[in-house]
Parts: C-alpha cells; sequence; structure tokens
C-alpha cells in the first residue's frame, strides 16, 4: 500500500515539477538559515554556562557618579575578595583575577609572546569549572611563582616532554625569578568570557596583597551558597563600603563619606551574574569584547521570520496547486478510492516535500558553516551524528510542516462529491485567494524591513567611517611595543625623525582607538574639592597633539622652550566645559589626586585642545586631561605612498638593536575600524539573510504567479481575441501583484522607522533616517516583484490565443 502511495507521490511531483522544486528548494533555504542562526543564538547564550556552579557565581563590579562623571568598572580593589569572605557566611568562595596580557614568556632560548596570561588566586578552581590534565588544582597556585598551562600551550612550549616542574621566564634577569610550572589544564571553552594560556598564582603578585581601597585592577567573582539570592548579598554593598571604604574615600575627598554622598555624588558595589557578563557590561576595561543581546533578538525573530515565510510559501503553492487536482479527486472517487485513501495520498506527498527539504537544507548548512564562521567569528558546527535532539526536532519540523501544508488537499479536496467536480463547478474559493494575497502581504512587509535596516545599518557605518573624529586617523602607524628597545626607544625615534618620509613621531602608549592605556583620574578645578570629577589622563609628549592632526582651540601645545611643563596640563574642550570655564580655561589650576593616600599635585592649564572621539561613537565625548610625561609607545605620521618601503626601513633599524621583541605596527585607521567589528559583522550578516529572506519571498512570488497564469490562461485568450495586447495582458497579470506590494509598503514602513531608531539610540553620533530610505525600499519591492512575475506574465501575453483556448 506504501509503495503505490510513493509511486503515485513521485509522479505527482515530477508532473508539478514547477512548484515542486520552488516548495523544496525556498524551504530548504528557510530550513537551512534557520539552523545556522540557531546555532548561533544557542552559541551566544551558552557563554559560561560549561561552568557547573555558573547558577551561583556573580561577578563584582565597582559603580560611581561624582560629580556628574561616571565610573563603571569591571575590576575592583585588591581587599574586595577578602573582606566579602570574612564578613557574609553566604559567600563560599572568592576569587580574584588579574590580566597581564601577553607578556613575552622564555622556555629554554625559545621566546613566545601569543599565549595570555592572568594571575590568579589558589581557589580560583574551586570556582571555576576548568578540568584538570596534569597536577592538583587545589594545590598548583598556593605558592608563589607557580603557574599552570593550558593543553595546546603546554604542547607549543614542550612538545611531547612533560612539562611539569619545568621552568619558564617572564624576564631573563635576577629581579624576575622564574615561573614553575605545576599542572596544565584544560583549554578553556570558546563560550567563556576569558581566554588565558597561562595562569600564575597571585601570591606572586605584592600588590594582591594591599589593604588599599583606591586602587583597582582585580576581577573578583562569589561563589554564593546553593539556593542563595545573589540580590539579598547587593543589598549589603552599601554597609560594606562604609565599613572598609569610608575612612579612605574621606582622606582621598577631604570631605567625610556621608557629606559626600550628600551633595549627590554615589559609589559602591554592584553585583553581576557569570552568566550575564557576556551580554550586559557595561564596564571598562572588560577582559574580552562581549555580545550584543539586541542582535541575538535580530538575528533570532530573522530566523523565525524566513522559516515562516518559507513555511507560507509551502502552504500556500501546495494549495494552490492542489485546487487543479480537484478533477484527479473527482476520477478517483468514482474508481472506489475512499476518502482515508486520498488524505493519506496528499499528507503523504506533502510530507515527502518537506523531507526532501530539510535534507537539502542539511547540505546547505554545512556547506555555508565555514563561511559563516569567518564571518561571525565563531566555531560553529552541527552534530549531525552527537546530537539526536537536533533529528528529533527535524523530524517533528518536517512532519508538522507536511501536514499543515497538504491538510486543505487532504481534508478539503477529498470531501468533494464527485460528479459536481467532474462536471467544473469547482473552481477554487474567493477564501484561499485571499488568504494567498494576505500572505504574499506578509511576506513582501517583512522583507522590506530587512531592506530598511540593512540600508539604515550601512549609512551608519559609512558615517561612523567618515565622521570628523577631532584627529586625522590616516597615514598613521603605531608601535606598541616600541618599549622593547628600552633606552634606544629616542635614539630610533631620532631616527624616524629624520626620515623624508615621515612626518612626526610622538611618544605616547595612549590612542584614540584600538587598544590603548586607561588612565583614570580623579581631579578638581581649582581648590574646590566639591567638584572633583573622574575622568582619563593622557601621558603625552610635545609633538602628540601634531602628530594626531589635532587642532589648539585655546592656549599652546607642551613645549621644551618652557621646560618640562612638569606642572602643565592641556584639557579637551569638554572638559573646559564641565570645570565651568567654556572657553577661558586657560590659566586655571586642576588639583589631581596622584597617589592612594590622598596626596595631590595642582596642574597650570595652559591650552585647550579640540574635542577627538577617543572612546567608540557609541559613547559621547568625555572631559579629557593632558599631562606631559616621558612614556615609551611610538604613533609616527607619515607622508608618503611608499609605505612598504619605509616599513621595511624601520624593521633594518630596529634590528639594528638586537631585542628579541619582534617588529611590529599597526595602522591607526585599522583599529580604528575593528573598534565596530561588531556592527561591520551585523551588517554582513543582516544583508546576506535580508537577501535570502526576499530571495524565498520571490520564490513564493513566482509559484503564485505559475499558478495565476495558468488560472487565467483562457481568460488571456479571449482578451487577446478581442484586441487585447502584450502590453495590456503584462500589466493586467503584474497589477494585482503590485497592489499588494504597494499594501505591503504601507505596513513596513513605520515598522521599518521604529526598529532602526531604537537601533540607533545605542549611539551617541548617529545618522538621521532620511525618506528616501524608505522610496527605495519600496521602488527595490516593486522592481523586485516585477521582474519575479513579468516571466509568467511575458509567456501568458505572447502565447497563441488558439492553444489559451484549448486549454484545460
Amino acid at each position: 500500500m506504501l509503495r503505490n502511495y510513493l509511486k503515485i507521490a513521485y509522479r505527482n511531483l515530477v508532473k508539478n515539477k514547477v512548484y515542486s522544486f520552488i516548495n523544496i528548494f525556498g524551504l530548504a533555504i528557510g530550513i537551512a538559515a534557520c539552523l545556522i542562526i540557531s546555532l548561533f543564538v544557542k552559541d551566544e547564550l551558552s557563554y559560561d554556562r560549561f561552568n557547573e556552579k555558573a547558577d551561583r557565581i556573580v561577578r563584582i563590579v565597582f559603580k560611581a557618579n561624582i560629580n556628574g562623571g561616571k565610573i563603571n568598572e569591571s575590576f575592583v580593589m585588591p581587599p574586595t575578595a577578602q573582606a566579602l569572605k570574612d564578613d557574609y557566611a553566604e559567600v563560599e568562595q572568592a576569587t580574584r583575577l588579574r590580566n597581564f596580557g601577553k607578556p613575552r614568556i622564555f622556555v629554554g632560548e625559545k621566546y613566545f609572546n601569543d599565549a595570555g596570561l592572568a594571575l590568579v588566586d589558589a581557589n580560583f578552581f574551586d570556582v571555576f569549572t576548568i578540568p584538570f590534565l596534569k597536577g592538583d588544582p587545589k594545590t598548583a597556585l598556593t605558592k608563589p611563582n607557580s603557574i599552570v598551562l593550558s593543553k595546546t600551550t603546554a604542547e607549543k612550549y614542550f612538545g611531547d616532554a612533560d612539562p611539569i616542574g619545568q621552568l619558564i621566564y617572564s624576564k631573563k634577569d635576577d629581579k624576575n625569578p622564574p615561573f614553575k610550572v605545576t599542572g596544565v589544564f584544560d583549554n578553556i571553552p570558546s563560550n567563556s568570557h576569558f581566554h588565558f594560556d597561562l595562569l600564575g598564582s597571585l601570591a606572586s603578585d605584592a600588590e594582591a596583597r594591599s589593604t588599599s581601597w583606591m586602587t583597582s585592577n582585580y576581577f573578583t567573582y562569589v561563589l554564593l551558597a546553593e539556593g542563595y539570592d545573589y540580590k539579598k548579598l547587593a543589598a549589603k554593598m552599601p554597609q560594606m563600603v562604609e565599613k572598609h571604604m569610608g575612612a579612605q574615600i574621606s582622606e582621598a575627598m577631604g570631605i567625610p563619606l556621608a557629606q559626600f554622598r550628600a551633595k549627590g555624588n554615589e559609589l559602591g558595589f554592584e553585583l553581576q551574574k557569570l552568566t550575564d557578563i557576556h551580554f550586559y557590561s557595561e564596564g571598562t576595561n572588560e577582559l574580552e569584547a562581549g555580545g550584543d543581546i539586541k542582535y541575538v533578538y535580530i538575528f533570532g525573530v530573522i530566523a523565525l521570520f524566513m522559516l515562516l515565510i518559507a513555511c507560507i510559501n509551502f502552504m500556500n503553492l501546495s494549495t494552490a496547486s492542489a485546487s487543479k487536482r480537484a478533477r484527479e479527486v473527482g476520477v478517483r472517487k468514482v474508481l472506489g478510492s475512499a476518502q482515508t485513501e486520498l488524505i493519506r495520498q496528499f499528507l503523504l506527498e506533502s510530507i515527502l516535500l518537506t523531507s526532501f527539504a530539510v535534507m537539502l537544507a542539511l547540505v546547505m548548512v554545512q556547506a555555508a558553516l565555514p563561511v559563516f564562521n569567518e564571518l561571525a567569528g565563531k566555531q560553529l558546527s552541527i552534530g549531525l551524528t552527537t546530537d539526536p535532539l537536533l533529528w528529533a526536532a527535524l523530524t517533528v519540523f518536517g512532519t508538522g510542516v507536511g501536514v499543515l501544508a497538504g491538510s486543505y488537499p487532504a481534508f478539503f479536496l477529498s470531501s468533494f462529491k464527485p460528479m459536481a467536480v467532474l462536471k467544473g463547478r469547482f473552481t477554487g474559493t474567493h477564501k484561499s485567494a485571499g488568504l494567498r494575497s494576505g500572505l504574499v502581504v506578509f511576506q513582501f512587509c517583512i522583507s522590506l524591513c530587512l531592506i530598511i535596516g540593512t540600508t539604515i545599518v550601512y549609512q551608519q557605518l559609512s558615517y561612523i567611517q567618515t565622521k570628523n573624529l577631532g584627529y586625522d586617523k590616516d597615514q598613521l602607524l603605531v608601535l606598541d611595543n616600541s618599549w622593547a628597545l628600552g633606552k634606544n626607544e629616542a635614539i630610533f625615534r631620532d631616527e624616524l625623525l629624520k626620515d623624508s618620509r615621515v612626518a612626526n613621531v610622538t611618544t605616547s602608549p595612549y590612542k584614540p582607538a584600538g587598544p590603548t592605556n586607561s588612565n583614570n583620574a580623579l581631579a578638581y578645578p581649582e581648590n574646590n574639592e566639591g567638584q572633583m570629577m573622574r575622568t582619563l589622563q593622557y601621558g603625552v609628549d610635545d609633538r602628540y597633539i601634531p602628530t594626531m592632526g589635532m587642532k589648539m582651540v585655546a592656549g599652546r601645545n607642551f613645549s621644551k622652550e618652557f621646560g618640562a611643563d612638569s606642572s602643565a596640563m592641556i584639557i579637551n574642550e569638554s572638559a573646559a566645559k564641565a570645570f565651568g570655564w567654556g572657553k577661558n580655561a586657560v590659566g586655571h589650576s586642576i588639583t589631581r589626586l596622584i597617589t592612594n593616600d590622598g596626596q595631590k599635585k595642582v596642574y597650570q592649564v595652559i591650552g585647550v585642545v579640540n574635542d577627538f572621539h577617543f572612546k567608540s561613537l557609541h559613547e559621547s565625548i568625555a572631559p579629557l586631561l593632558m599631562v606631559h610625561e616621558n612614556h615609551w609607545g611610538l604613533i609616527i605620521k607619515v607622508k608618503t605612498k611608499d609605505i612598504a618601503g619605509l616599513l621595511a626601513s624601520m624593521k633594518s633599524r630596529w634590528a639594528k638593536f638586537n631585542v628579541e621583541e619582534p617588529f611590529s605596527y599597526a595602522f591607526m585607521d585599522e583599529l580604528f575600524t575593528k573598534t565596530y567589528i561588531a556592527e561591520q559583522k551585523t551588517s554582513k550578516i543582516l544583508s546576506i539573510f535580508a537577501g535570502l529572506t526576499i530571495f524565498i519571498a520571490c520564490l513564493g512570488l513566482f509559484g503564485l504567479a505559475t499558478f495565476t497564469t495558468e488560472q487565467r490562461t483562457k481568460e488571456i485568450g479571449v482578451r487577446k481575441v478581442l484586441g487585447a495586447n502584450a502590453a495590456q495582458i503584462i500589466g493586467l497579470l503584474s497589477g494585482d501583484f503590485l497592489k499588494l506590494i504597494v499594501i505591503a509598503c504601507v505596513a513596513a514602513f513605520p515598522l521599518g522607522y521604529w526598529g532602526m531608531t531604537k537601533w540607533l539610540e545605542g549611539f551617541a553620533y548617529r545618522i538621521e533616517i532620511n525618506a528616501w530610505v524608505f522610496v527605495l525600499a519600496g521602488v527595490s519591492a516593486i522592481a523586485i516583484a516585477l521582474l519575479t512575475v513579468s516571466f509568467q506574465s511575458i509567456k501568458a501575453a505572447l502565447m497563441n490565443p488558439v492553444k489559451s483556448l484549448k486549454a484545460d
């Protein structure tokens, strides 16, 4: 019996090959896109959940608002962890991590500089689930200068040899004793908010034993008692501030903590769930760039809509093509087929189609994942052999869509009286035609929203790239590791200044784009401590401002003519406004807290530099202080097209100093671009899925145009006999679809405007949404629809009217 059903089903699929192809291909694209986005969303939502105690771990963050200057730091003070453990019984463990970046690591005669190093407390592995492969996690980091390596790093450093007991160095001198390898841990999963290759003992860090509550360098995590609500501990944080920080704050601020708060200032700790760090971190100096929950929602919605549109197409075309089989149903019923047999036949055909679509979708996913991974920076894979839930979900989905799509012909057509059908009394229903029109409107409404969204995202990214940043990011070379030259850094700089291809060179580790030094400053104007502000301070030399292409709007730049300018300060326009001086800042003084115990230094404002963007355009320009200090790190302004030749010359000069650190560089404009890598990835992914959504919608439109043309074949023949020309026939067939696109535009424009207005709110500096964006989207949709239906319209218009009139 099943074999007969399959034969009939196959025959019908071949007979209706256009509809079958559109159904299978369109649904396969929808399923494939939904699967890929589902993998992306699943990965994003899984961050840090591999930890067995993830639901009990919280991170301590520091927040403050001092005279309008907001502080939001992801790390806290050295004694915070111990104070929490001592004062609150609900805290089972408190552990710290201090990030040391990627230092040079010497192993024998070799050295490496690509491994991330952090120093952690000995109980770190009691809190986080990072399996040990060698050594004892409970004792591995109890002693100073002990270190554990990731599996990959151990293999890179020591090959097949046993790393336990081996010595590695961060610097080869008597002042820096070696680290002794005491363990090997498994590679930290990709879905973690931190990744380190080397974890050393925090007992090696003298600052970790400090009792100061005025310096912050330690990421601090707390393991709470099982079943304990972390919000209860969060409510106790103000008392902790008063108990432990009050005295030191009063000494630094010059006023009691209560008086400080009475002026509207606030500071304290907040608790952040471990599983929220990836999406909801607002602090500075995060260990790694986090995700954005908005994009998870956006891509999730896109996936659902794509799948929904594909399913709509499938069911739409299935019901449309099924109405052509009314006469077949009548003949089969006359020949003795029972209604139940017809129901099974139609359902089987529909399920067979969805099965083909699911198989094709899996092939598409396997082919597309490498490209998507490269685009999204992920390592996603589909577990065809390891995930039984995947097959269960696909089976349920395929069967469900098949049953829904086949339900109309199965239950509606099979119920017709055979004589009525054979006499030609069945021609379809106005209800089904209205439903199909409504579904077309829905499909193109979604497509239009995606066109609008993609266009505005592209506009905003173009705006970011072309906006006047207040400095010239082009032709700037950055040498972050020039510190390796030591005393020879100045000699190297002076040699570059003599090169005709170099316009200027400045020495500073502070950059307005990319990784940079960060020096938070507490300062207040004149002697008014009540106006104390938390802001950033740059240490620069006298060449910094001209090298960066900045402008002085008042006063002067640092200059060797005025000695060391050690007590001079330049501020930006925002700082001048914040301190209440406006355009008359030159000559005023600023008092800066320079030590943790309240020592201060008074600076004289000698100049005001133009506001420039030293943070992402997501944030407004904040007050900035500049002082004249000797630092490391070179920024070079180039004035040649022969960049390759200049770089070769610089590399040769670098080699003469015989430093073990390799010559490396970066371009400032590339560092700036990387700041918006998340938006760029989003734009590309959005464009791809918008295109696929439109393509699926067009497949459905093409199928409906084919069906409509076939339904109106005789009408077209009659019209041609009566004198209608080809243009009139094409207009007749295309007009109905264009009306639907216009209705879709009316619905999509306000939705698109609202959605993109919300997205743009995330940028402090953003474009205005122009009307032409909607005109472009509407014209594009109309053009796409016309191209889609024109093939069938032209074909019908050019058909011989005699053949049209003879058609069944």
